[in-house]
């Protein structure tokens, strides 16, 4: 009898994946294999799956750190590739207090017993517009974190803010009323001149970003600004918000 093959035989990879080499840990259907290390080049890993592992059905699957993204392209060898979450990962009562497993042996567990689901990786068009629009969100945290400095200096020292000025709008007047400011000491004054000068620059980025952000979303995403235009209470920033993180 002529025996014919039904099944084809399964390879589970798991990879803890570091900027400078990567850890790589294989398994099958049927037994558990070894760990190695290898530099971070995916065709290296096609070399030994190829040599070792022929006519195998692969899967692969990485941890979502910096350095796997983008993704590092596993699945263009015609391989079931996933980033997963390393926290979506179940691990046993006695891995949850005491790190003895290896991220990548632990990966190729849970390949193997189909207890893993992949997360989306955003496209470069998505990923790029929205890396300009997560700087501005850093530029508003440290906006919003040097005036409270330079109002709590003030504070600190028992400056009273003239009346109409004290508010979230610093005005021109407010910030001259600033630099003519003396204190008895001239470290003071150089705290507050150093605090204002940090805040002019945040200030200046903050608008130059915003003012790009807006340009690029008029340029591309016409249509979504003019959509958004009839809520007057939407703002200018919204229509980024949607085109950035949600238009493919």
């Amino acid at each position: 009898m002529k025996c014919q093959i039904t099944a084809l035989p399964k390879l589970f990879i798991g990879i803890d994946i570091h900027k400078r080499s990567w850890k790589v840990h294989c398994a099958t259907d049927l037994f558990v294999g070894k760990s190695f290390s290898m530099s971070p080049d995916p065709t290296r890993l096609k070399h030994y799956v190829s040599k070792h592992f022929p006519e195998y059905e692969v899967s692969t699957g990485y941890g979502a750190v910096a350095a796997a993204i983008p993704p590092i392209g596993l699945a263009s060898y015609g391989w079931c590739s996933l980033t997963v979450n390393p926290t979506d990962m179940h691990r046993k009562g006695k891995e949850r207090h005491t790190k003895t497993d290896r991220v990548d042996a632990l990966i190729a567990r849970e390949l193997k017993g189909g207890r893993l689901d992949g997360i989306h990786i955003l496209e470069v068009d998505r990923e790029e517009p929205g890396s300009l629009f997560r700087r501005r969100n850093d530029l508003v945290k440290g906006f919003r974190r040097i005036k409270s400095y330079i109002k709590m200096q003030l504070l600190y020292f028992g400056i009273k803010e003239p009346e109409g000025f004290d508010n979230d709008h610093w005005s021109h007047a407010y910030r001259k009323w600033l630099d003519d400011m003396m204190f008895q000491y001239p470290t003071a004054k150089a705290t507050l001149e150093s605090r204002t000068r940090f805040f002019r620059f945040v200030d200046k980025e903050l608008r130059d970003v915003s003012t790009q952000l807006r340009g690029y979303c008029k340029q591309n995403y016409k249509k979504i600004i003019c959509c958004f235009a009839v809520f007057p209470v939407s703002g200018v920033l919204w229509p980024v918000v949607y085109s950035v993180s949600w238009v493919t």
